[in-house]
């Protein structure tokens, strides 16, 4: 694991818990623990395959896995990098944009369903919300079998940081295909002051001539699908459990914004 990654997550890492009968078997440092655990998330590898490479035996990886998803590590580490990014480069709130995109869950578990792209195998999806520039700012997962537009506002309440409330002079612009394009994602864009660029579920059969002055913008979502899929580990699920599921791609996404995006 790099020092600047190790710099950022070891302040946040719980403090040690003390058995109460002492033990005989020295603990894990926690350095030794983290890089287990991000071997796992980037190539994809089972826990038990740990044993082979000598960095930490694969049930004390998991235990303390577990320990710091239930501390919210992993999210507050994806929260700080966005307060870093906004502090150094600003969100940007202006030009939004939000995609889902279906893995595979062989082993099933909680917020899985039939992939109807899949025959009807196990599947999940993830709703990604990112600003103008692709950073993550909001995530939320459901079955593959759940439409995306379903998913909007659980996506915009998962936000970690305040969103500001868009000015008359000042718009929020949020860029969807043509899976939410319903009446109820126009209304609920209408309550929260959205300016909503959806593509239509039936485009004409001579599409427009595009306009060089338009920027294409709905793109920075798929680049970042694309990112949090050079995980392994999330591009097919193997995790039975939302939490521990959830906590895997939350650390994906503090690495992409913290690497990705501020000044190195």
């Amino acid at each position: 694991m790099p020092q600047e990654v190790w710099a950022k997550i070891e302040p946040l890492l719980p403090p040690r818990p003390e058995h109460p009968l002492g033990c005989h078997n020295p603990r894990v440092p926690d350095r030794k623990a983290m890089e287990a655990i991000l071997l796992v998330l980037r190539t994809g590898m089972q826990w038990q395959a740990l044993k082979a490479t000598g960095i930490c035996h694969p049930s004390s990886a998991y235990r303390r896995f577990r320990e710091w998803a239930k501390a919210g590590v992993f999210h507050e580490f994806w929260r700080l990098g966005l307060v870093a990014y906004d502090q150094t480069m600003g969100i940007h709130w202006k030009w939004m944009s939000m995609d889902g995109a279906m893995t595979k869950a062989p082993l099933g578990g909680q917020k899985t369903g039939p992939n109807p792209t899949d025959r009807a195998k196990k599947g999940t999806k993830r709703s990604v919300l990112t600003d103008g520039r692709g950073v993550p700012l909001g995530l939320v997962v459901a079955g593959a079998n759940v439409n995306d537009h379903k998913r909007v506002e659980a996506t915009f309440e998962s936000i970690p940081v305040k969103r500001p409330v868009p000015a008359a002079d000042d718009e929020q612009h949020l860029c969807l295909d043509a899976g939410y394009d319903c009446q109820a994602v126009r209304q609920w864009g209408d309550k929260f002051h959205l300016q909503l660029h959806i593509r239509p579920r039936r485009a004409p059969a001579t599409p427009p001539k595009k306009s060089r002055r338009k920027k294409a913008r709905r793109w920075v979502v798929e680049r970042t699908h694309s990112w949090m899929n050079r995980f392994r580990r999330l591009l097919v699920r193997w995790e039975k459990r939302e939490d521990t599921f959830l906590a895997m791609i939350h650390l994906a996404l503090g690495l992409i914004t913290w690497f990705h995006f501020l000044p190195k």
